[in-house]
């Protein structure tokens, strides 16, 4: 509620002032999130859960669509430094006894998640080719699964072989799922010109 309440009525407005100033919403998002992460450790939460929420307050805001064009280069660079940090804390060891598990569960999710998404889109109108896109799209485990593991881990409510299986299984259904969405559907980084769009 506080975060919505100093977006709405602090941010937005300090934004709508100066919006002609990359450098000041470049500082303003990112002391925002930071601001947000530090008071979440302060009430006894992670950082990952008080940048996510400012995140949330952010994207729900009017202004979100001018700050993700705007920030666009950042955040590639922060879903890169992500997906480091999250492969730099992998126990290789540890990865070994759950492999099998995971590269079932990533089969199942990566067969199931699609064609459930494809069937609730055709079913509330969308049409069938543009349903299997964005079931394809949204076919892989999200990074969410992975703040759930960390956080759960942490709290122990589940063991280090669980949080393991998690990460590993989303790691396999976003290696798979971003293999077949640069190869069929339009995306920045399409492996074929003519699919290669922002």
């Amino acid at each position: 509620m506080l975060a919505y309440l100093v977006e709405r009525y602090v941010l937005v407005p300090l934004i709508a002032r100066f919006d002609v100033i990359q450098e000041y919403i470049f500082l303003l998002a990112i002391g925002w999130c930071l601001g947000l992460a530090e008071l979440s450790v302060w009430l006894g939460l992670s950082r990952e859960i008080g940048a996510f929420i400012a995140g949330v307050a952010l994207a729900s805001s009017k202004i979100s669509l001018f700050i993700a064009e705007s920030l666009k280069p950042l955040r590639d660079f922060f879903l890169i430094i992500f997906f480091f940090s999250l492969g730099a804390g992998l126990d290789l060891v540890k990865l070994v006894d759950v492999l099998l598990p995971a590269v079932l569960l990533a089969a199942v999710l990566l067969a199931v998640k699609p064609w459930v998404f494809r069937a609730l889109l055709v079913r509330s109108g969308e049409t069938k080719p543009r349903a299997t896109e964005i079931g394809v799209r949204l076919g892989q485990n999200s990074e969410f699964t992975l703040l759930i593991a960390v956080l759960a881990l942490h709290n122990g409510v589940i063991r280090d072989q669980v949080a393991y299986l998690l990460e590993l299984s989303t790691i396999l259904t976003m290696m798979v799922s971003m293999y077949l969405i640069v190869w069929r559907y339009p995306t920045p980084i399409a492996m074929r010109d003519e699919l290669r769009r922002n």
